[in-house]
C-alpha cells in the first residue's frame, strides 16, 4: 500500500475577501518529487507555507507525516521540524553568519551533539550538494546564486529529513546551474529516500524529474497526476501553461 505523506483535504484560504483557496485537495506519496504548479497568484506558495506552519489556513485539513498541521500539539510541531528541511527561494541563509554557521544552527536549536559531531554532519552535507570544503568559511554575500541553493539544500539536509519542501529551487539560475540542481536532487532523492514537495515554475524541471504533479488555477486543483496525465486533459489552464509557445512539452510528448 502506498503511503501519503502529504494530505490536503478541502483546504479554503481567504485573505480578507479574496479567495485563494476553494476547497483544494491533494496528496503526496512517500518517496515521490511532487510538483506545485500554477501562474502568479495561483497559491502555491501559500498553499506549501500552510504545509510547513507559516500559514494557516481558513478551513480544511492539512495532515503532513500523519500529523494535523492545523491543529497541533507542540511536541509533534517538534517532530515534524526534526523530519522535514525546507529551501526558500533566495536560500534564506543568514547574512551575518557563515557557510559553516548556517547549517550548523539547526543542529545547535534541535540536537544535543557535541561541535565535533556537528562539524562531520555538516562537512557531510556539503560534499552531498557539490561543494567544497572551502567554502564553509564565507558568507553568503561571497557565494553566487547557485552556491546558495546548494548551500540552503545542505542545510534542508542536515537532519536527515523524510520530506523536503522546496519553493522555486531553480529560479535565478541559469539553464546549467538549474539542470545540475535538478540531476542533484534527483540524485539525493533516489540516494537518501525522502520525499520531495517543490513550487516550481521551471517546465524542464517538471519533465526531467517530477514524478507527480497539481496544477493550480482559479483557487482549484485543476489536475493533478503524472504529467503524462495531466497533458491529455482538456482544459484551458491546462492547454495554456503546457501547450502555449513557451510550453515545448508539448513537442517533445508529441514529437513535433
Amino acid at each position: 500500500m502506498i503511503k501519503r505523506v502529504v494530505e490536503i483535504k478541502n483546504v479554503i484560504t481567504k485573505f480578507g475577501s479574496k479567495v485563494v483557496h476553494d476547497n483544494v485537495s491533494l496528496h503526496v506519496n512517500e518517496g515521490e518529487i511532487y510538483g506545485l504548479l500554477g501562474g502568479s497568484g495561483s497559491g502555491k506558495s501559500t498553499l506549501l507555507n500552510e504545509m510547513i506552519m507559516l500559514l494557516k489556513p481558513t478551513a480544511g485539513e492539512i495532515t503532513v507525516l500523519g500529523k494535523n498541521v492545523i491543529d497541533i500539539s507542540e511536541k509533534d510541531a517538534l517532530y515534524l521540524k526534526h523530519n522535514w528541511g525546507v529551501l526558500f527561494q533566495s536560500g534564506a541563509l543568514f547574512s551575518s553568519l557563515n557557510v559553516r554557521e548556517n547549517i550548523d544552527a539547526l543542529l545547535k536549536e534541535y540536537t544535543k551533539l557535541n561541535q565535533k559531531t556537528r562539524d562531520d554532519i555538516i562537512k557531510l552535507k556539503i560534499e552531498l550538494v557539490g561543494l567544497k570544503m572551502d567554502v564553509l568559511g564565507l558568507y553568503p554575500s561571497q557565494l553566487s546564486g547557485g552556491m546558495i541553493k546548494r548551500v540552503a539544500l545542505a542545510r534542508a539536509l542536515v537532519m536527515d529529513p523524510k520530506i523536503l519542501f522546496l519553493d522555486e529551487p531553480t529560479s535565478g539560475l541559469d539553464p546549467v546551474g538549474a539542470q545540475e540542481f535538478d540531476d542533484m536532487l534527483y540524485d539525493l532523492r533516489n540516494m537518501l529516500g525522502f520525499s520531495v514537495v517543490m513550487v516550481t515554475h521551471d517546465l524542464d524541471t517538471v519533465w526531467n524529474i517530477v514524478d507527480r504533479l497539481a496544477l493550480l488555477g482559479n483557487a482549484k486543483v485543476v489536475a493533478e497526476g503524472k504529467l503524462e496525465e495531466v497533458l491529455k486533459i482538456d482544459d484551458p489552464i491546462v492547454n495554456s501553461f503546457f501547450k502555449g509557445k513557451r510550453g515545448l512539452l508539448r513537442r517533445r510528448v508529441c514529437g513535433e
